[in-house]
């Protein structure tokens, strides 16, 4: 089966590439970018979105202002992986926002979380009332995070001919 992308010329993925960086530039900017009128470029951006190329815009907040500069990573083994228990563990995960993201993996752990919280002590809290309270935790292992080196979710973005 071939790649979406490869579905995507060059003017799609630079004009996904320049949404990425900056989701907020102007249709005008953007077209002119991509050399394209504003109406083409909006078209093609309409697309996009329509065929689940764009999923949304965001703003990226900063963290140290909002105290919510503590980052932990902590796996997570379920006593069981029956659909009905990963079930119940992924809808429960939903409904706490300090658990930012949540990545089933294969290995020793059945998932990752990645929590942010203010502090060490406000992460405690979270382990115990939390954490522990998910459905089917049989053991946790936690991995603060002492300096962040590079965090991004931007794709790298490859035109057909750099396969």
């Amino acid at each position: 089966m071939t790649s979406p992308i490869f579905s995507l010329d060059r003017t799609d993925i630079k004009i996904l590439d320049i949404l990425q960086n900056d989701g907020r530039i102007s249709n005008i900017k953007l077209a002119e970018a991509v050399n394209l009128s504003a109406t083409a470029a909006l078209a093609r951006v309409q697309k996009l979105a329509k065929d689940g190329f764009i999923l949304g815009y965001e703003a990226k907040l900063n963290p140290d202002m909002l105290n919510a500069s503590f980052v932990v990573f902590v796996e997570i083994l379920l006593d069981k992986t029956t659909p009905n228990v990963l079930e119940e563990f992924s809808d429960a995960i939903m409904q706490y926002p300090e658990i930012v993201e949540c990545h089933m993996i294969s290995g020793g752990f059945d998932f990752v979380v990645k929590i942010r919280c203010a502090s060490m002590e406000e992460f405690r809290k979270i382990s115990g009332q939390v954490l522990w309270q998910l459905p089917g935790i049989k053991e946790t292992r936690s991995y603060p995070v002492m300096e962040v080196i590079k965090e991004s979710s931007k794709i790298h973005l490859k035109t057909k001919m750099q396969k």
